[in-house]
C-alpha cells in the first residue's frame, strides 16, 4: 500500500481530514484502549499535523506537533497508525516524517513526548531517551522522553 504523507496545520486540514484524524485517534485511544478522557483537548488548532493517507484519501496515520514553551522543546503526540496497518512499519515512517519535518522547519529534531510506557524502545529507536520514572496516565503507564540529538 501507498502511503501519502504531508504535514500542514490545522487551517489546511479538509473537513474530512479532520474527520478520518479525530476518528483514528478516538477508535485508538478512547475505543480501543478503553481510556475515557478528552481526546478532543483543544491543541490542534496550535499544532502541525503530520497525515499518512491511503490512495482514497484515507488517514491511517497521523502524529501532531506542539509548540514550544518558553524556553522548552516541541513536543510530539498523538503519534497513532490504524490497526490494520500496525506492524507493518508505518509507524516508523510517521516517526521520520515527524523529525524531518522538525529539522525543516525549526532547524532541529530536538523534541519531547509522553510516551506510552509499552512504546519506550520504539521511541528510544528514533533517538528518544527517559527522563523520569513511569507514571500513570488515565490508567495506562507513560514515560517522559526527549530527543536531544540532531
Amino acid at each position: 500500500m501507498t502511503i501519502h504523507w504531508r504535514t500542514v496545520p490545522f487551517d489546511a486540514l479538509t473537513p474530512h481530514e479532520v474527520h478520518d484524524l479525530l476518528k483514528l485517534r478516538v477508535d485508538t485511544f478512547v475505543v480501543e484502549q478503553r481510556c475515557a478522557y478528552p481526546e478532543v483537548d483543544g491543541r490542534d488548532p496550535e499544532a502541525l499535523h503530520v497525515l499518512g493517507t491511503t490512495e482514497a484519501g484515507q488517514v491511517v496515520a497521523c502524529a501532531r506537533i506542539l509548540p514550544a514553551p518558553p524556553g522548552g522543546l516541541r513536543r510530539v503526540g498523538r503519534v497513532v497508525v490504524h490497526p490494520d496497518l500496525r506492524g507493518s512499519g508505518i509507524a516508523h515512517q510517521l516517526m521520520d516524517h515527524v523529525l524531518n519535518t522538525l529539522k525543516e522547519r525549526f532547524g532541529t529534531r530536538r523534541s519531547m513526548l509522553s510516551a506510552q510506557a509499552q512504546l519506550e524502545g520504539f521511541y528510544g529507536s528514533h533517538g528518544f531517551t527517559r527522563t523520569g520514572p513511569d507514571y500513570d496516565w488515565d490508567g495506562i503507564p507513560h514515560v517522559d522522553m526527549e530527543r536531544q540529538a540532531d
